[in-house]
Parts: C-alpha cells; sequence; structure tokens
C-alpha cells in the first residue's frame, strides 16, 4: 500500500515517511534517506511543530555525517542545540541530548577544545544535577568528554589519566 494518495497533512504518510527514512539511514543508505527526510522537515516546518522540527533536523544531520558532510551536519547540531536552549531550557533532557549530538560532532571535526568546553562547563553540571549521575545521557557525555581528551592533538601522559578516571567512572556505573 502507498501513501502518495493521502494528503500531505496526513499524519500517517509522515509517520510513514519517517519510518522509511530511519529505516533508510539505519541501513547504511544515508544518500536515499537524506530527501526523505528533508520533506518531512519541510512538512513539519509548514505545519509549524516545533517538536518535529527538532527531530527532522536531527535526522538530516545525521544523514548529512552519513555522507561524510560533517561539516553541514554540525551547523544543523549547533542550530538544534541553541534552538532548544531557549525553547525548552538548558535543563530539559531533550536539549542535554541535543548537546550531546552536537560534542559528537564537534568530536569528530577534531574541535576537541570545544567538545571539551561544552561538555565540561555546560552540559555535564547540568546533566549531573537534573538527571543524576548514573542516568544514561550523563554517562554518554561523560564517554564524550573521554574522548574529546583522548582524541585531541598533543595527547599526553596527565590527558590519558583523566580519559582513563572518567571511563573507569563510567564503567562502575554502567555495572550497577
Amino acid at each position: 500500500k502507498t501513501y502518495l494518495g493521502r494528503p500531505e497533512t496526513d499524519g500517517v504518510r509522515c509517520s510513514s515517511m519517517q519510518v522509511l527514512g530511519n529505516a533508510l539511514r539505519l541501513s547504511s543508505r544515508p544518500e536515499e534517506a537524506l530527501p526523505v527526510h528533508e520533506a518531512v522537515l519541510a512538512f513539519m516546518r509548514r505545519l509549524n511543530d516545533e517538536e518535529m522540527i527538532f527531530t527532522a533536523l536531527g535526522n538530516v544531520a545525521a544523514c548529512l555525517s552519513g555522507l561524510g558532510r560533517d561539516n553541514e551536519s554540525l551547523v544543523l547540531e549547533r542550530d538544534i542545540y541553541t534552538r532548544s536552549v531557549a525553547s525548552r531550557g538548558v535543563s530539559h533532557e531533550y536539549t542535554i541530548l541535543s548537546g550531546t549530538n552536537l560534542t559528537i560532532s564537534l568530536n569528530t571535526l577534531g574541535l576537541f577544545r570545544e567538545a571539551k568546553a561544552l561538555l565540561s562547563d555546560q552540559l555535564l553540571p547540568v546533566a549531573r544535577r537534573t538527571l543524576g549521575p548514573d542516568h544514561d545521557v550523563t554517562l554518554r557525555l561523560n564517554h564524550n568528554l573521554a574522548e574529546a581528551i583522548r582524541t585531541k592533538p598533543g595527547f599526553n601522559r596527565d590527558d590519558f589519566l583523566e580519559a582513563e578516571t572518567i571511563m573507569r567512572d563510567v564503567v562502575q556505573r554502567r555495572r550497577r
């Protein structure tokens, strides 16, 4: 069955497009998923559905990254995080998650200092306070921090020890 005959505003049609886009992206076919996610994004913008716009933007960013277009992905991740802070506040779980995605993009592009600053100064203190130190998102942020420290240029013994300490803490918390 196709959804071609359904009106563009039909919720089932849009949900189907999202499922298709995600299936293509997760099947390592981001070049096919990108136009689907861009169509969903355009639809959400016409509806002015801010929450779904965040989701659609994140899917487009993931496709761009999968295509090796990491600079374009970073621009979207920055936008998502900035808009999420403005509309949801810094303590909202989805804002923290969008910050997590931003730090991954920063690390991918070798912007380790910026990733470390965002993690250390903003995301981790808020995540620990609002979600708790054992929450999955907080642990992922700690992992991203260790990666930012471990992969930066000029990595030295002190950096190694700091990254190792962070990862040991993450492993211990995950075992609980």
